[in-house]
């Protein structure tokens, strides 16, 4: 017998227990995972050689030369001023792309444009705001990397190549987040203030801004975590910080002094996380 409680199968309650959509789901996976493969067999993906035996062994040796950590006070003098300085090409970078993100989302959001109102915009106007879209993509698509192997070879070794390359990459990501969080917001106030003749900077700054301050603050805070990982990476092709030590530490095999850093880069890492985390916890509590 069926226990109690239990809907009999075909009864309507056995079809409720039933998801509507399952063979879609199931599609759609099926349709992924063919996606997928051929993308796994292009990329030469093979995680069981992590398992050979001379890749064990390799492993093995690499992680035994990081005991003990280097502590040596002149290294960690050394390793806390290249914190410094990755701090500092993460801020600097971020800063330089953001006074170039700021007027360039003014003109590439079209919230902002008499089009939002409904009126056909002048061939002058369409074709700037797609230039101007078409450089964010530009600046956006060339990861931080290329730019700092680029500017290393114009501007020499050292932090300045970190905080270009920072700068223009970033000013791509922050100019078409801002233009999509500005566009996704409530258009009222915007096209108001545009029906009433507000210039494109007086709709911005009181009528899209302040409904969407606290989001674009929110974004920006996150973009200079992302930046803090991005200068350490850029170290490793001679923009300075952290990833320039870690290069030359790793390139001399010194194994203590590698720990080390790697210590130091996720308390980095974790700091800058936090300092995000609460600034976003302040912004939201507004």
């Amino acid at each position: 017998m069926k226990p109690s409680g239990q809907p009999l199968p075909g009864s309507p309650g056995s079809q409720a227990l039933r998801d509507p959509a399952w063979h879609s789901r199931v599609a759609l996976t099926i349709l992924a995972l063919v996606l997928l493969w051929p993308m796994v067999v292009a990329s030469d993906f093979r995680p069981w050689s992590l398992l050979a035996p001379n890749s064990l062994d390799a492993a093995g040796r690499f992680l035994a030369s990081f005991l003990p950590p280097a502590h040596d006070p002149d290294f960690l003098k050394l390793v806390a001023h290249s914190a410094w300085v990755t701090i500092a090409i993460a801020t600097a970078g971020l800063t330089l792309g953001w006074l170039g993100a700021v007027p360039l989302t003014l003109l590439a959001t079209a919230r902002l444009s008499q089009s939002a109102l409904g009126r056909e915009m002048q061939l002058a106007p369409t074709i700037g705001r797609r230039l101007v879209r078409a450089l964010l993509v530009f600046l956006r698509s060339v990861p931080e990397l290329v730019w700092a192997l680029l500017f290393v070879r114009v501007v020499g070794l050292g932090p300045t190549a970190g905080v270009l390359a920072i700068s223009l990459t970033y000013c791509g990501m922050l100019g078409k987040v801002y233009a999509e969080i500005l566009e996704s917001g409530d258009p009222a106030p915007t096209n108001a203030l545009l029906a009433n003749g507000s210039s494109r900077l007086g709709t911005f700054l009181y009528g899209t801004l302040p409904q969407n301050a606290t989001e674009l603050v929110s974004y920006t805070v996150f973009r200079w975590e992302c930046a803090v990982r991005s200068s350490v990476i850029m170290g490793f092709v001679g923009a300075g910080g952290l990833g320039q030590q870690m290069d030359m530490s790793m390139k001399m095999l010194a194994g203590g002094e590698v720990a080390t850093l790697l210590a130091v880069f996720m308390i980095l890492v974790a700091l800058a996380d936090g300092t995000s985390r609460v600034l976003r916890t302040l912004l939201n509590r507004r």
